[in-house]
């Protein structure tokens, strides 16, 4: 056990000494160590429950043999920081956690762990340290949180933001906006729909690294602790099998999830996370092998944002394996899993309880919603290096769109023009200097993605930025741009009023301007550099492009 390098022989006495004050007795000096990576926070509802789920994988822990050592790891909830200068520290935070996990599991050699983790940037943060450190691994994702309920329909953090449109449109009052805002979110776990959180929740479990069905388990069932508890007796055998996450993690695991990914509409976020991902588990992942995937799998369900079902939904249908049982055709079903058994042996013996709910949440590949996956990369001279768009919340009448552009330098900017009513049907608004470099730290952009859908726009106007969106966004907003306008990608050669050309179809993105143009603007172009200083100028140093997964170089 690599534990034996802090606790074996007389040499350790000392080292024995000091875990002997924690508590720890000689007999439990013989059983596996194992740590339990808990990223519980009172600032996050997907977190404030995760000190329950911590105790029971702990006991989970016990019950096999092993000893549980818990520690916590950062968390930024991309919500609370939307809009506003916090949201640069979001994507960054990401790597934080992945050294943090790397710093206590090398400096303490503890033998496996147990990742208790949700939302956005923090379960890619865990995943990217479990490929790195490569020793048995398994993950407990936080699970959902429940739709709210207002004026006789569900709703969740989406209702709010785009709420907040439609007041400024004088569609809903502020009595309304008050009540979405004190009702929509219901409690513990991530966001009600399959925005970034829960997209990459089913994502660790489509990889193998979770337990059959937890993706999808709210935080406030029963089951999701009776997972926790299962996951912390499995970890024990899979430390005693020297079962490492490499182990379970593949080439093809990464094009099983993405499978997964296309089929439920997920979030644009994972063209960041999962090549972030791969490349921490020494492999490589581009965003044309995710184009390539989106092309050949078809949407399956309507999700939130892209449809009108809600996790708890596809939860009762039967979560990420009742998908998988839909794509058993295209999957690589021989891939291991933390569960012991194969990708297709856990779908062959996955039992679907609602029937019914099953057949009319979730469609076939015969007959799906769409034909193509959830998300497309489009190219062209605006985005040499390719950008992403979630085309399964698109209104299938802006699928092909060219319009003048509204040129920004920064969200605040585009947003003030937005709730001032200066962004006209047709428009193309252009969102610059907001990319891993030129942020720095990459925001999301669901404040005026969601003015916009509020507004009544989103059928009629276009958003393109370097910055990226929520998984909650809807309608026609490309992210990612790359190169981005700091490192002098054309997105910062745009001048108001040029015409954007947008063909989803065509995977294109253009700038209708020549070449002979373009080069006398690159000529004289000088980017904006915004002053930052602290973790993000160290940040800004080394991150790589988007749309390299925004990984550090």
């Amino acid at each position: 056990m690599r534990s034996d390098n802090m606790k074996k022989g007389n040499e350790r006495a000392p080292n024995r000494s000091l875990l002997k004050a924690t508590g720890i007795t000689d007999s439990e000096m013989e059983k596996p160590f194992i740590a339990v990576v808990n990223s519980w926070t009172e600032t996050i509802p997907g977190h404030i429950h995760l000190d329950k789920l911590a105790e029971a994988a702990k006991a989970g822990i016990r019950n096999a043999g092993g000893v549980p050592f818990e520690f916590h790891t950062i968390g930024i909830c991309d919500g609370i920081a939307m809009g506003h200068e916090g949201m640069r520290y979001s994507l960054p935070s990401r790597e934080a956690i992945e050294d943090s996990i790397e710093l206590v599991l090398q400096g303490h050699q503890l033998d496996g762990m147990v990742m208790i983790a949700a939302c956005d940037k923090i379960v890619p943060g865990h995943l990217m340290a479990a490929g790195e450190l490569d020793i048995p691994t398994i993950v407990v994702t936080g699970g959902p949180m429940l739709p709210g309920y207002v004026d006789d329909e569900q709703r969740d953090l989406i209702s709010v933001f785009e709420g907040v449109g439609e007041h400024k449109a004088g569609k809903t009052s502020l009595e309304k906006l008050n009540m979405l805002e004190s009702m929509s979110c219901a409690g513990a776990g991530s966001c009600a729909g399959m925005f970034t959180a829960n997209t990459m929740a089913c994502m660790t479990e489509a990889l193998g690294l979770s337990l059959t069905g937890c993706a999808t388990s709210h935080a406030v069932d029963a089951r999701k602790t009776h997972l926790a508890k299962e996951s912390g007796e499995r970890i024990v055998q899979l430390v005693k099998e020297n079962v490492t996450a490499r182990k379970i993690v593949t080439q093809r695991s990464f094009d099983n999830a993405i499978m997964v990914d296309m089929a439920v509409g997920g979030s644009t976020n994972t063209t960041l996370h999962l090549p972030a991902i791969a490349h921490a588990f020494g492999l490589e992942l581009t965003l044309d092998m995710i184009d390539v995937l989106s092309k050949n799998t078809p949407h399956l369900i309507g999700l939130r944002p892209g449809g009108e079902n809600f996790m708890i939904d596809f939860d009762h249908a039967g979560g990420v394996p009742a998908i998988m049982k839909r794509l058993v055709s295209k999957l690589h079903l021989n891939e291991n899993t933390v569960t012991g058994k194969t990708i297709g042996k856990n779908i062959e013996e996955f039992v679907i309880i609602n029937p019914k709910l099953n057949k009319r949440i979730i469609k076939t590949i015969e007959d799906p919603i769409h034909v193509e996956g959830g998300i497309a990369v489009l190219k062209g001279n605006l985005a040499p290096d390719g950008s992403v768009i979630k085309q399964a919340a698109v209104d299938p009448k802006m699928f092909e769109h060219s319009g003048p552009a509204r040129l920004y330098d920064s969200e605040e900017d585009a947003m003030e023009a937005i709730m001032n009513d200066k962004i006209k049907p047709g428009d193309v608004i252009v969102i610059r200097y907001e990319g891993p470099k030129g942020g720095p730290g990459m925001r999301e952009m669901l404040s005026p993605t969601s003015a916009i859908a509020g507004m009544g726009l989103a059928d009629s106007v276009a958003l393109i930025t370097d910055g990226r969106f929520s998984g909650g966004t809807r309608g026609p907003c490309i992210g990612h741009v790359s190169p981005e306008a700091m490192e002098g990608g054309p997105i910062g050669l745009v001048e108001e009023g040029d015409i954007i050309e947008i063909n989803i179809p065509d995977r294109t993105l253009d700038l209708l301007v020549s070449e002979e143009e373009l080069q006398k603007r690159a000529a004289t172009f000088k980017p904006l550099v915004k002053e930052v200083k602290g973790y993000l100028a160290r940040y800004r140093k080394t991150v790589s492009s988007a749309n390299k997964g925004a990984i550090r170089e």
